[in-house]
């Protein structure tokens, strides 16, 4: 009886061993996606901007540019076929016109367009590429309501002013690491501004900061958050709407540069894409 005991044993952990390498084999074997990959990658603006957030930074500073020059080199390994950048596809023959004129001498970045020119046309002329493309679409609205019915003593926010204030004034409840990054932001080099840019708890920031704390905000009835957040929504709409236009195949690697707040609305999109996959952006910042 012993015997065939052990035999059965045996025989059990045979048939799970040979159960465990198959599974292992599955796992281990890669998996080929069939959409278009996309490196969806957020900056702050190097020149001036109007955003709501904006960052100090001399583009004409030579550590500054050599910085550039090691970012762009990072991201040439997704080598992307193409390149889309934060500007309206109206003016794509004067950015363009400008992307040939920097190929003609590349030893000097062009800083006219900030980040879009000195990052954009440098990994675009690595990669081979003979043009950019524009996806940006401009409209107004006023991610400031927020802070003028709380500054104003005869308005009332009648939605829900405590969470309002808790979003700008505790952005980073619950997240010190990222709170303290930010708080140092000034002193981080140019890639530890970028990879904190696109950490996935600053996307939020971003669009809380845009957009989702105004749904909180209201005076009486009415939406007055609500519906200035709806025109950054229709904003971002018309941008995924403006990539969808450019012509492309499975096998063309898309590189998507522009604000962090339009990154974090486009990675909502793309993520629920059956056209689209999108790549660890971090890994790319390595």
């Amino acid at each position: 009886m012993k015997k065939i005991l052990i035999i059965l044993c045996i025989a059990l952990l045979s048939c799970n061993n040979k159960n465990n390498v198959i599974e292992e084999t599955i796992e281990s074997e890669p998996i080929k996606s069939e959409k278009i990959q996309v490196l969806n990658i957020g900056f702050f603006h190097f020149g001036y901007s109007s955003d709501a957030t904006s960052v100090d930074f001399d583009e004409n500073d030579v550590k500054r540019q050599e910085e550039v020059r090691k970012l762009s080199q990072l991201l040439v390994r997704f080598n992307p076929t193409i390149i889309c950048l934060e500007y309206i596809p109206e003016i794509d023959d004067k950015i363009n016109q400008a992307f040939k004129n920097f190929l003609m001498n590349p030893k000097e970045l062009n800083t006219q367009y900030g980040e879009l020119s000195m990052v954009g046309f440098d990994v675009a002329r690595i990669c081979g590429l003979d043009k950019v493309h524009g996806i940006d679409n401009h409209m107004d609205y006023n991610y400031s309501v927020g802070d003028f019915i709380e500054n104003s003593p005869e308005l009332k926010n009648s939605i829900d002013p405590e969470t309002y204030l808790e979003l700008t004034n505790n952005p980073f409840k619950g997240f010190p690491e990222i709170e303290k990054q930010n708080k140092n932001f000034d002193n981080l080099s140019l890639l530890e501004k970028i990879k904190l840019y696109n950490d996935p708890i600053m996307l939020d920031y971003f669009l809380n900061t845009n957009a989702d704390k105004l749904f909180y905000v209201g005076i009486e009835n009415g939406f007055n958050g609500a519906d200035q957040a709806a025109i950054f929504y229709q904003r971002n709409m018309r941008i995924y709407s403006n990539l969808n236009r450019i012509k492309m195949t499975k096998n063309d690697r898309v590189l998507i540069l522009m604000g962090t707040a339009h990154t974090a609305m486009l990675k909502e999109f793309i993520k629920r894409s059956p056209k689209f996959e999108m790549v660890n952006t971090l890994e790319f910042l390595k």
